[in-house]
């Protein structure tokens, strides 16, 4: 009987370990991808882009329009009365020959503005892949800590359950059991509270996957940090040729010298073409004589050329204010890469110092590791008091938190240069 219980608790266990839905960080990018709404809107967004972007919208093309019509009426008068049906049908053709290279100039905008929706999809991607990143691995931060949480407050319990042991033999007083009672109520508070977190992470995870059933995952990868070593040149000078939001500023400087052209163009003639045919057909009905048919047919074909010669100055004027704009958008640009240089030089002492730190928070978890082994066996032997244990377990406490803080930290801020530099979509894709 004993024996089946157990086998029972088993695969009652493993089917509980099977239940749940293996999720890497490579998987929860792809799945973010897909499915992430902002992504999604920003790809609406380029498809529209794309669409608008047609010889047709710039104005190449001409103009075609059908018409039928058909108007009936009866006349009735004091000499004879008659009906009257006339159907017409016409063919018109509305074309813009010539008017100061405007088509091909806002042929040129259109692509542009599709290259700075697209750019502007990459910059969504990128920055959810960031977002994913920092939240996957904050999730195993968070299990971690909840981890150190659950070694702290076994401990604690452990000790707790001495001192009661203790005390029925009258080896401790009952201030002693307090203590030990305090500590570990506190510890056991912290893993609720860190179990909350726990729980708060995955949910932040799961909405930037837009994953909106509730599924018990299974995460994967291993918390760690791989420090690598850059050099600030090579790093800059990806940034330079890589980072979205600049290459977006480059497209901004092309659409203002664009709108310079367009401003320009004004001053040129323009040649319009309309031309067309209309068709008509009328029935006579009449009381006394019957009915009779009348047809005729009008072809046309015009050429309208027209040039504004005056307009008051708007044109001249529209043309300079572009001009200051075109020299503002390139202080613009200065702004954004010496901006964009700070930052990284920033962003790089940033990364050494986390790296620094890590290794330092690496070492100090060590030492409180074994400070924690050594005090466990003097407490049991009566070498140091409760107060002096409780002392060494926080310090190991916070220093494993600290270590873990380290190591998210340092995630942080690699992540942050990639994304930076634009390489974080080559890095994870």
């Amino acid at each position: 009987m004993k024996r089946q219980i157990i086998l029972s608790l088993l695969l009652i266990f493993g089917f509980a370990g099977w239940a749940q839905t293996p999720l890497s960080l490579t998987d929860a990018i792809t799945i973010a991808l897909e499915n992430n709404y902002g992504i999604i809107v920003a790809k609406g967004n380029q498809q529209v882009s794309e669409i608008q972007n047609n010889w047709g919208t710039a104005g190449r093309y001409p103009y075609v329009n059908l018409s039928l019509g058909n108007d009936n009426s009866a006349n009735i008068n004091n000499t004879e009365n008659y009906k009257s049906n006339r159907f017409t049908g016409g063919a018109s053709v509305n074309w813009t020959l010539f008017d100061g290279f405007s088509v091909r100039i806002t042929k040129t905008r259109l692509d542009e503005l599709e290259n700075l929706s697209r750019n502007n999809t990459a910059i969504m991607i990128e920055g959810t892949i960031q977002s994913v990143i920092l939240a996957y691995y904050n999730v195993l931060l968070q299990k971690e800590k909840l981890a150190t949480f659950q070694e702290v407050s076994t401990l604690s319990e452990d000790r707790y359950k001495q001192m009661q042991d203790r005390k029925a033999y009258g080896a401790v007083v009952t201030y002693d059991v307090l203590q030990a009672q305090t500590a570990y109520l506190s510890d056991r508070s912290g893993y609720l509270l860190q179990e909350v977190a726990f729980k708060n992470s995955i949910r932040n995870l799961t909405y930037l996957m837009a994953v909106k059933e509730n599924i018990d995952y299974e995460f994967t990868d291993v918390f760690e940090a791989i420090p690598e070593d850059y050099l600030l040149d090579d790093l800059e000078a990806q940034m330079f040729e890589n980072n979205k939001s600049l290459r977006n500023q480059f497209v901004n400087q092309r659409l203002l010298e664009n709108a310079i052209a367009a401003a320009k163009s004004n001053f040129s003639p323009a040649l319009d073409f309309r031309g067309g045919v209309t068709g008509t057909s009328t029935h006579l009905n009449f009381k006394d004589r019957g009915a009779n048919w009348s047809n005729s047919a009008n072809f046309y074909g015009n050429f309208t050329l027209s040039w504004n010669l005056y307009s008051g100055g708007n044109r001249k004027r529209a043309v300079q204010i572009a001009e200051i704009d075109q020299e503002v958008g390139l202080v613009k640009i200065d702004d954004m890469k010496h901006g964009l240089t700070n930052s990284l030089a920033n962003l790089y002492e940033f990364y050494l110092v986390r790296k620094e730190l890590l290794g330092i928070a690496r070492e100090n978890v060590k030492a409180a590791k074994l400070n924690l082994q050594i005090s466990q066996e003097k407490f049991e032997s009566g070498a140091i008091n409760s107060f002096n244990f409780r002392d060494v377990q926080t310090f190991y406490l916070r220093a494993s938190q600290a270590e873990l803080e380290a190591i998210y930290y340092f995630i942080d801020a690699h992540t942050s240069m990639l994304r930076m530099t634009g390489v974080i979509v080559q890095q994870y894709e």
